[in-house]
């Protein structure tokens, strides 16, 4: 089949976010400037450069109490700092949990049941048994195409990571079962991994 998304898909559901996929969550923990910590998941989530480090997400939809997009993106705005935690398969309901819509100030942490720490580099929480928070600064927040579409860029400041899950040296997504995110309201985890080699190296 082809078609235009402009047109329609004429399926049940839409098929772009299972074409694009699978894709890593990021768990994105903000503070206001009031001090309220939140936590949210975002499937719309990557890394963007090497030098400096660089990661994007994108928010998508809006929320009656802000002025646009969600509490992450309005946190992010008022304070220019973020935090990306990595999901694994023991927190998928508590990932799951931290997605609820909850009022402005509402803490997701123990909405969801998760222990925060402390980021280094920055004033904000992280997920404390992550196998891995990437601390970020806001490089850049970018209107998209669309009603409440933004993305935000981050340069990352600091990098946490849980000591088993490095494996000879090498962070090892396959030691925690990594959570990524399919289309509709379809997940993987990733348990296996091979490597290959470039034919220049």
């Amino acid at each position: 089949m082809f078609y235009r998304p402009e047109d329609g898909h004429g399926l049940p559901h839409n098929p772009f976010n299972a074409i694009v996929a699978p894709r890593p969550i990021g768990w994105i923990s903000t503070r206001s400037t009031r001090s309220y910590d939140n936590l949210a998941p975002y499937s719309f989530f990557n890394a963007v450069a090497y030098t400096p480090p660089q990661v994007m997400f994108a928010s998508t939809s809006g929320k009656a109490d802000r002025a646009r997009g969600k509490d992450t993106l309005g946190n992010i705005d008022q304070t220019g700092v973020f935090c990306v935690n990595v999901v694994e398969y023991e927190a998928i309901n508590e990932m799951n949990a931290s997605s609820a819509s909850l009022a402005a100030g509402e803490d997701e942490f123990p909405h969801a049941k998760v222990t925060k720490a402390a980021c280094n580099e920055i004033d904000c929480s992280r997920v404390a048994l992550a196998p891995a928070s990437l601390e970020c600064r806001l490089s850049q927040l970018v209107p998209l195409e669309g009603e409440d579409n933004y993305m935000v860029i981050g340069r990352v400041v600091g990098v946490h990571i849980r000591d088993d899950c490095l494996v000879d040296g090498k962070f090892d997504i396959t030691r925690f079962g990594m959570v990524t995110r399919l289309g509709y309201r379809d997940y993987a985890v990733i348990r296996e991994a091979f490597e290959l080699t470039r034919p220049d190296d």
